[in-house]
């Protein structure tokens, strides 16, 4: 996180700032990416850098933050919306992040985290839908929204490991579409097939006699 004298700079300082940042970040990966090159693009001294942020990570997950948080408001809406159906909702905010991250030229920064993704990165994308490190608040948060009638689920623990399974579907199929340059069509259909199949679970059932 920041420091505490980066939250108190005036608006437009943070706002040059991080813009700065993110457009660097959006040039090249995280390991490639240059202190330098942010505080010329934000026209601060290199010192001031260090005034408000640890190191280039800092800024970089903070950012990442922000993009999280912004579309966990986004899911908790379509959640609602969609009357608690988590399948649904799920396939939602997974058309609209394609739609975001493949066409909208501000986000090349988030783009070029998920091609670049670390275990790091991963965890971010994960608070999207479970909060940071696994919140129970934010956790129970979902779960209150979500209608049970549509899920085979019998314990809080069930929703957890479910909520793992399916934010984790839903980032490789991300990864994938943006990593081996599928169609929108594509992409979707993979996604569909792989939720159809927890739709439907894998195992069947012993018969009878």
């Amino acid at each position: 996180m920041p420091k505490s004298t980066f939250f108190n700079l005036h608006d437009s300082k943070r706002a040059k700032l991080l813009q700065a940042a993110e457009k660097e970040f959006a040039r090249v990966p995280l390991s490639q990416a240059s202190i330098a090159n942010i505080v010329k693009l934000a026209c601060v001294p290199r010192g001031s850098f260090y005034q408000y942020f640890h190191d280039k990570e800092d800024v970089f997950y903070y950012l990442l933050k922000l993009h999280t948080d912004k579309r966990r408001v986004y899911f908790l809406n379509v959640l609602k919306e969609s009357n608690g159906d988590l399948m649904d909702s799920m396939d939602q905010v997974f058309r609209t992040m394609l739609i975001e991250l493949t066409e909208e030229e501000h986000l090349k920064f988030l783009k070029n985290a998920v091609l670049n993704v670390t275990h790091e990165i991963e965890d971010s994308f994960t608070e999207l839908f479970l909060g940071k490190q696994h919140e129970v608040d934010a956790v129970n948060q979902v779960r209150d929204l979500v209608d049970f009638d549509k899920l085979n689920i019998d314990s809080k623990q069930e929703f957890f490991h479910v909520m793992q399974i399916l934010t984790s579907v839903t980032f490789r199929n991300i990864v994938d579409k943006l990593s081996r340059n599928l169609s929108h069509e594509e992409a979707i259909e993979n996604f569909r097939i792989e939720m159809d199949l927890l739709r439907k679970g894998l195992s069947k059932a012993n018969s009878e006699g």
